[in-house]
């Protein structure tokens, strides 16, 4: 198999994979049980960006809708992963959460960015942007 032939292949299976991966949809609710395997595993493959929030946090239910819609209008250049913190106390400790809204981005298993606190959505556009370059 010549090299340009191994490059069609290799972009191909990654397509397939991240097709697989998309059925699920591009917003997810992440606990502590599976923080691992819908964060960090899946993060080798396709950016990940996850939004710790609360129910009783105001910044959080501001910020929560810009996420969503960019999630859906970026079309599955990432998955953002939902993580209430009340409810995924281990997770949140692990990751240093101490503030909230709190948001991470994890590519091939590790945080590449961050930022705090109800970012307007052309500061999120803006941050989403950077990060998500190839």
């Amino acid at each position: 198999m010549d090299e340009i032939e191994r490059i069609k292949q290799k972009k191909l299976e990654e397509m397939k994979d991240r097709m697989q991966i998309l059925k699920e949809g591009t917003k997810i609710e992440v606990t502590d049980n599976d923080f691992q395997e819908k964060v960090v595993e899946l993060s080798e493959r396709l950016p990940v960006v996850v939004d710790f929030w609360a129910v009783w946090c105001t910044p959080c239910l501001l910020l929560g809708p810009v996420l969503e819609k960019l999630a859906d209008e970026y079309d599955g250049k990432f998955i953002l992963a939902k993580v209430n913190v009340d409810q995924s106390p281990a997770t949140s400790q692990k990751y240093g959460i101490m503030s909230i809204p709190s948001v991470k981005m994890f590519k091939n298993g590790k945080i590449v960015d961050e930022f705090v606190g109800a970012l307007p959505e052309p500061a999120v556009r803006q941050w989403l942007d950077k990060n998500l370059k190839e």
